[in-house]
């Protein structure tokens, strides 16, 4: 990400670390990479990351094994234990960083899931932040009794009323400890009665929101106090970042009630060049011949496993109603995909793998040491977001250079805390904590 321009003054950044394995960015081939299910790797990376001071340690998570073709793909994770169980463990062996986990409001019950995000900011002092994600698939949806599908529209409609039925339950105890009867009645969720947990350090655990689209960004204005997005170019981010403040005023907030915390991933190098030079043998490994046909099919829709990665494109069209992939986004205009990968295939004559890995994601912050933290720093005095969510390419081991290299740097920088000044994760994002409201409407 280049940073140019905007303003220089020094502005403190935020970091949060996001565990690796259910994305393509993890190189499982390389001889350091981990178990994604042991708990010593979560461990590893939080111990890491605090250490390093970030404000909080991000889980995500998949209600269903992705199928590809039918088959569960066997370059795909197979195993991940549930967030909210791997949060009070790590609340144990950690003292101040906070502890995010992705818990899907479609497939969940406010007073079930409020519940047990009270009691992890309880175990934990107050570190506790939810992730609000929903889902459209009716095939996630097959492993549950209610199923699955719901409109694009309606999944938004029942997430925010879900978010709202939890802070009613966490309201529902008054900040000096007396509980009362709650109620909560709306088109998804009539709930009432007494919550069982008591009003947590935090008031209300911290609500992140992922996502980019425009339901996404309206829903995060009008009640996330963390907006998990990406972006690649520094005035992507500065457009996205000021859409979604104009956002926060229709709903009555200010721009610091909302952080803007973009996923990055990035490659460290004794030298720019080293770095660089790191960087493309880490998308080779990325897109393995394997990976670069498995790319091609989620936007053809097609068995294309006859074809050579080191090939061409195929000729024939995308099925834009394929049911080839499952448990994935889909791809939003697969034509549109085919014809740009097309384009640049024919204009610099590359094959099948030289096109996924050009056309997909790349590492967004490469070069020395001091080459990404004066990135970094740059980034957010121009507007771009608050900080960043870093996505290691190794499980567990991949977030130790950053800490060791870049952290002290931003320090010395004036850029990041070098203590924690608060004990709750609120405290670490400069989140107000919430305006007790009693526990009915």
């Amino acid at each position: 990400m280049s940073a140019a321009g905007g303003d220089r003054r020094t502005k403190p950044l935020h970091l949060a670390a996001h565990f690796p394995g259910v994305n393509s960015t993890t190189v499982w081939a390389d001889p350091r990479s981990g178990s994604q299910i042991d708990f010593s790797s979560f461990e590893h990376l939080a111990r890491t990351a605090e250490r390093g001071l970030f404000d909080f340690f991000f889980l995500a998570e998949g209600l269903r094994l992705r199928e590809h073709n039918g088959r569960i793909h066997d370059l795909d994770v197979v195993g991940r234990p549930e967030s909210i169980t791997v949060l009070n463990a790590l609340a144990a062996v950690t003292e101040r960083i906070g502890l995010a986990g992705t818990v899907n409001a479609t497939f969940n019950e406010p007073y079930e899931l409020a519940r047990r995000f009270a009691s992890l900011d309880h175990l934990s002092g107050g570190r506790a932040a939810w992730n609000v994600v929903t889902s459209s698939d009716a095939f996630t949806g097959e492993n549950f009794r209610r199923g699955g599908y719901l409109d694009r529209a309606d999944r938004y409609h029942r997430a925010a009323e879900f978010v709202a039925a939890a802070r009613t339950l966490w309201d529902s105890w008054t900040p000096g400890g007396v509980t009362q009867p709650f109620a909560h009645s709306g088109p998804q969720f009539t709930v009432e009665g007494e919550f069982t947990v008591p009003r947590s350090p935090q008031g209300h655990p911290v609500v992140i929101q992922a996502g980019d689209s425009d339901e996404g960004r309206e829903f995060a204005a009008a009640t996330a106090d963390v907006i998990f997005t990406r972006h690649s170019t520094l005035e992507a981010g500065r457009a996205f970042r000021a859409d979604v403040h104009r956002r926060l005023a229709r709903h009555g907030r200010r721009p610091d009630d909302l952080k803007v915390m973009p996923g990055v991933t990035y490659v460290l190098g004794d030298t720019d060049a080293d770095a660089q030079e790191k960087a493309a043998e880490i998308r080779r490994q990325q897109i393995s011949p394997q990976n670069a046909i498995l790319a091609l099919e989620q936007v053809w829709g097609r068995d294309l496993s006859a074809y050579d990665p080191d090939g061409p494109l195929p000729e024939i069209d995308p099925d834009p109603d394929s049911a080839l992939v499952q448990g994935r986004v889909r791809v939003a205009d697969p034509l549109a995909v085919a014809a740009k990968w097309r384009a640049l295939s024919e204009a610099k004559g590359l094959s099948i793998r030289q096109t996924v890995v050009e056309s997909t994601g790349r590492q967004s912050f490469v070069g020395s040491p001091q080459t990404v933290a004066a990135a970094l720093e740059s980034f957010v005095a121009a507007g771009a977001a608050d900080g960043f969510i870093l996505v290691p390419h190794l499980t567990p081991t991949g977030l130790d250079d950053f800490v060791d290299r870049v952290v002290p740097l931003l320090q010395e920088r004036g850029a990041f805390r070098t203590e924690y000044s608060g004990t709750t994760l609120r405290s670490h994002l400069g989140l107000a904590e919430p305006v007790w409201k009693g526990g009915t409407p």
